[in-house]
C-alpha cells in the first residue's frame, strides 16, 4: 500500500435538521465535511409545505389575508400589507393617510418584534442566554400593544383592503411612546451586553463572510444583504405608504460576516423607533378605510408589489381573472430566497460555526415552504 493511499480520506456527510432546535424550524442542511471543515452544503425545505399559494385562488380576496399572516408567522403584518398593496393596486383603491401612517406605525412595530426576537435566539445559539430574556420582555410588550389594536397577538387579520379594520384605541399614542421608550431602553441593554462582548466577537467576526457582488448574484435581500455594504432598501428605493414623509437611515454592514448581520438589525431596532415616533407625532384624525364595495372584485388584470420585510424583499404578484377570488398568487419570499447564499457563505466554515451562519440569516420556514 502505498502512502498516498494510506493517508486517502474520505468526505464524510453530517446530517444537521430537521429537528436540530438551531435550525428554528423542520429544516434540514446536510453538510459535507472534510475534518473539522465544511466543504459543502446541501439545503433540504419543503417539511411545512402547506400550499398557501393555492390555497389563495380558492379563498375571495379578504380571506387572503389570513393566509399571508402565517407566512412569515413573527412579520404577520407586514406580510397583510404587501398583499393588501397588490389588491389595492389592481382596483385602483387610494388608502386615506391615517390608516397609510396606522399601517407604517405597525409594521415598524412588528420589524421591531421580529428583531428582538433574532438578537435573543441568536444569542441562545452561541451560547448567551440573558439577551434572550431582554429581547423576550421587549417584544411581550410590543405584542400586548398589538392585542389591544387587533385583538390578537400573531394572527391579526388588521390591515385590509382599502385601510384597517377599525382606527387604533385612544390610547395609542401615549400607549405606544411608553412602550417604545422601555424597547430602546432593552436594545441598548442587548447592546451593552453582547456587540462587543469577546466571546460573541469571536463567535462571529470574519464568519459567514460573503461579498457585496455574490449577495447580488445570490438574490440576498433585507439586513443580510445590507450588511455587505449595499444599501439597498424599498422604503428608500421605492418608497411606498407614508415612508417618503419619514426621515431614515438605511444602516449598512462592510464586511458582510455574521457580526455585520447581527449589529445591522440591532441598528434597525433604533431607526423603526424613530420612523414610529414620526409616524404618532405626523398622524392627523380622519378616515381610516377606503368607501368600496363590502367584497372586492377588481377587473381583469395583474400587479406586482414588494415591500421591505425584517428579512428583506417580500414580493406578491396577483392576476385577478375578475371575480372576487384572485386567479393565481405568487409570492416572492425573502427567507427563500436568503437561503440560496447560504452555499458561499458556509464552504470553508468549521462545523461549529454552521449554526451561527444559518442563525444569521434570520429564516423563517413558514415562509421559506409555503
Amino acid at each position: 500500500m502505498t502512502t498516498e493511499q494510506q493517508h486517502e480520506t474520505v468526505d464524510m456527510m453530517l446530517n444537521m435538521g430537521p429537528q436540530h432546535p438551531a435550525t428554528h424550524g423542520v429544516f434540514r442542511m446536510v453538510l459535507t465535511i472534510d475534518g473539522e471543515r465544511v466543504i459543502d452544503v446541501t439545503p433540504h425545505i419543503g417539511y411545512l409545505h402547506r400550499g398557501s399559494e393555492k390555497l389563495c385562488e380558492h379563498e375571495s380576496y379578504g380571506q387572503v389575508v389570513t393566509l399571508f399572516d402565517r407566512l412569515d408567522y413573527v412579520a404577520n403584518l407586514n406580510n397583510e400589507l404587501v398583499f393588501c398593496r397588490a389588491a389595492e393596486r389592481l382596483m385602483d383603491i387610494e388608502v386615506p393617510e391615517r390608516a397609510q401612517y396606522i399601517r407604517v406605525a405597525l409594521c415598524e412595530l412588528n420589524r421591531l418584534a421580529s428583531h428582538l426576537l433574532f438578537l435573543g435566539t441568536y444569542a441562545i445559539d452561541l451560547g448567551a442566554m440573558t439577551p434572550i430574556m431582554y429581547g423576550f420582555r421587549e417584544r411581550e410588550r410590543i405584542q400586548n400593544l398589538f392585542e389591544a389594536v387587533t385583538g390578537a397577538r400573531m394572527m391579526h387579520n388588521y390591515i385590509r383592503i382599502g385601510g384597517v379594520k377599525e382606527d387604533v384605541p385612544a390610547d395609542f399614542v401615549p400607549r405606544t411612546r411608553a412602550v417604545l421608550e422601555d424597547v430602546r431602553k432593552g436594545v441598548d441593554e442587548i447592546d451593552r451586553l453582547l456587540t462587543f462582548n469577546e466571546v460573541f466577537l469571536a463567535r462571529t467576526k470574519g464568519v459567514g463572510v460573503i461579498d457585496a457582488a455574490t449577495a447580488v448574484s445570490c438574490g440576498l435581500t433585507g439586513p443580510s444583504l445590507r450588511a455587505s455594504g449595499v444599501a439597498y432598501d424599498v422604503r428608500k428605493d421605492d418608497p411606498y405608504e407614508v415612508y417618503p414623509y419619514l426621515g431614515f437611515q438605511v444602516p449598512v454592514g462592510h464586511d458582510g460576516d455574521c457580526w455585520d448581520r447581527y449589529y445591522v438589525r440591532l441598528l434597525e431596532c433604533h431607526q423603526s423607533i424613530h420612523m414610529i415616533t414620526q409616524c404618532l407625532d405626523q398622524m392627523e384624525p380622519g378616515p381610516t378605510m377606503t368607501q368600496r364595495r363590502r367584497i372586492a372584485r377588481p377587473p381583469k388584470g395583474e400587479a406586482y408589489v414588494h415591500c421591505e420585510n425584517p428579512r428583506g424583499d417580500i414580493g406578491v404578484f396577483v392576476v385577478s381573472d375578475g371575480t372576487d377570488k384572485p386567479y393565481r398568487v405568487k409570492v416572492r419570499p425573502p427567507s427563500f430566497c436568503n437561503l440560496v447564499a447560504l452555499r458561499p457563505m458556509m464552504r470553508g466554515a468549521y462545523i461549529a460555526d454552521a449554526v451561527a451562519i444559518l442563525g444569521s440569516i434570520d429564516i423563517v420556514l413558514g415562509e421559506v415552504d409555503r
